[in-house]
């Protein structure tokens, strides 16, 4: 008879152990009487170094990094046959973007790589497409050798990557085709390779990839934000090789440790908006006016392009390409800065749900909507929560719904307490505020209700505006 236990030690931050064994005998569950779980863990305890380690026969542990040692022990009475320590690091995941500079050869060999590559994945991704499979090993079989033949030089492992990363692109086009949503075949148009730990390795100054022609060992330039996050790596995990503008880019996923930070029992709510970048219930109102007046001229001066059509606008547009989707991503960033750098370490961020926010909305032909399908809004909260990450600070969502319409005073909910964009005034008990930091109020009381926290530092409010918001 054989019984599995798991063994879970607090090993102090980041890092946590966990021991699987399997003891085998006619009394697994007994050694006199100590349960041979408690003997283990005692040896545990001494081996790690720690205070105490608790039992469990199920545990369901994240997908932190581990490393393992496998140890052999034996009993008198029963048989340890072994046991396997596992250290898991409290960890999140970095990208870090390095610029490669390949040589002549070198970059030749890259770019054949990538053809041979986007050409598996267009194979992939045209079989199953015709053949309605969207199953990776159903896949796998039926193009693995077939690609292997067509394309000898090019890796195996990078043959089964080009195959994984076309079966994700099915699966996603058959979720959108769920949703009524116009899909065609996916097609790799731009070249990327997705390396692994088989595929890439980082050296001193440099990465060894795979290629057509062998290993190439490629220097790197650093940038500031590589020189921060790379000696702080626990591992290095896939990366994406991609060209862009007639350089190779290698975008590395790292993990790091993730620091810890005790909750202060602060929370501050955030309005995003169009308008408004962001604005805190501390009374911040974060963004720059001008930045309106500059997406609206690069609208402007891509419209009278594109209805130009000559060649030399036709360049001009080439040029202007991805301009405006770095300036807003720019833009983001700042934003989101500035607000966890408003914030100290432990406070709780609170910003609105704002998924599905076009749908339903109608509005005329123009700049508002034009604007509203043009809002980076998840971009902005993806900064906000990997920037508050490293602050400790967590980013909690709340339901939109009537936070602009709610008086942050005396709870009284109607749609015409808005007098305009910037004004809001209550119907109920005349109190105006501007509308933005008004709704930003909102957001944070709103959480405080349902997190079951006093808004007033005092019992639980029970008043309208307590009603009214948790509702």
């Amino acid at each position: 008879m054989t019984v599995r236990h798991t063994v879970i030690a607090g090993g102090g931050e980041p890092c946590l152990f966990v021991a699987h064994f399997a003891l085998a005998g006619p009394h697994p569950h007994r050694i006199g009487d100590w349960h041979p779980a408690e003997l283990i863990s005692a040896w545990l305890a001494d081996l790690l170094d720690v205070d105490c380690l608790h039992r469990q026969h199920a545990v369901d542990i994240p997908t932190f990094k581990w490393g393992r040692k496998r140890l052999l022990l034996s009993f008198r009475c029963c048989e340890l046959d072994s046991i396997q320590l596992y250290s898991y690091y409290m960890s999140v995941q970095r990208t870090v973007r390095l610029q490669l500079q390949p040589d002549s050869e070198q970059a030749a060999a890259i770019s054949q790589t990538m053809a041979q590559y986007a050409a598996c994945y267009n194979h992939v991704a045209q079989l199953g497409w015709d053949q309605h499979i969207t199953n990776g090993v159903a896949l796998h079989h039926a193009t693995y050798r077939e690609l292997r033949e067509h394309h000898p030089d090019l890796p195996s492992q990078l043959v089964c990557s080009s195959r994984v990363k076309a079966t994700e692109s099915l699966k996603s086009a058959r979720t959108n085709c769920l949703k009524k949503r116009r899909v065609t075949c996916p097609r790799m148009m731009h070249p990327s390779i997705r390396l692994d730990a088989r595929t890439y390795r980082m050296v001193d100054g440099a990465v060894s990839m795979s290629s057509v022609v062998g290993r190439q060992v490629v220097a790197y330039s650093s940038n500031p934000h590589a020189d921060k996050w790379l000696p702080q790596r626990v591992s290095f995990d896939s990366a994406d090789l991609v060209f862009k503008k007639g350089r190779f880019y290698l975008h590395v996923v790292i993990t790091v440790p993730d620091h810890a930070v005790a909750l202060n029992g602060h929370a501050i709510g955030v309005d995003l908006g169009m308008n408004r970048p962001a604005v805190t219930s501390d009374k911040a109102f974060l963004g720059e006016r001008r930045w309106k007046d500059v997406d609206r001229r690069y609208f402007r001066l891509k419209r009278k392009l594109q209805a130009k059509g000559t060649k030399s606008a036709k360049k001009h547009l080439k040029r202007l390409s991805g301009k405006v989707t770095r300036f807003r991503r720019d833009c983001d960033h700042i934003v989101s800065r500035r607000i966890v750098d408003s914030v100290e370490p432990g406070t709780v961020i609170v910003v609105e749900n704002l998924t599905k926010i076009t749908k339903g909305k109608r509005f005329r032909k123009g700049a508002a909507q034009r604007r509203l399908h043009s809002w980076s809004f998840d971009q902005l909260r993806g900064f906000i929560e990997y920037k508050a990450a490293e602050m400790g600070c967590p980013v909690e969502g709340i339901d939109p719904r009537h936070t602009s319409q709610t008086c942050s005073s005396c709870g009284h909910v109607k749609r015409s307490n808005r007098k305009s964009q910037s004004v809001f005034k209550c119907k109920a008990c005349g109190y105006e505020l501007n509308a933005d930091l008004n709704a930003a109020i909102n957001i944070r009381a709103k959480y405080l209700v349902r997190d079951g926290t006093s808004i007033f530092d005092g019992p639980l409010p029970t008043g309208l505006l307590s009603q009214r918001l948790a509702s």
